[in-house]
C-alpha cells in the first residue's frame, strides 16, 4: 500500500504489480504509474500526446 500523490489516500497495489503498471485511485480517479515496487512510489502518468499518425 501506498498513497495518492493528487489526494493522499491509500492505493492498494496488487501482489503481482509491475513497475510501469497505471493505476488508478478509487478516492479522487487520477491515473497514478508505478515506478518503484520496493518501496512502493506511484507518480503521475504520463498523458497521452496524439501523433497525428507521424
Amino acid at each position: 500500500m501506498t498513497e495518492c500523490v493528487e489526494c493522499g489516500a491509500d492505493v492498494t497495489l496488487h501482489d503481482n504489480a509491475e513497475v510501469g503498471e497505471i493505476l488508478d485511485c478509487t478516492t479522487c480517479g487520477a491515473e497514478l504509474e508505478l515506478v518503484e515496487r520496493n518501496p512502493p512510489v506511484l507518480d503521475r502518468a504520463p498523458e497521452l500526446e496524439e501523433d497525428w499518425g507521424e
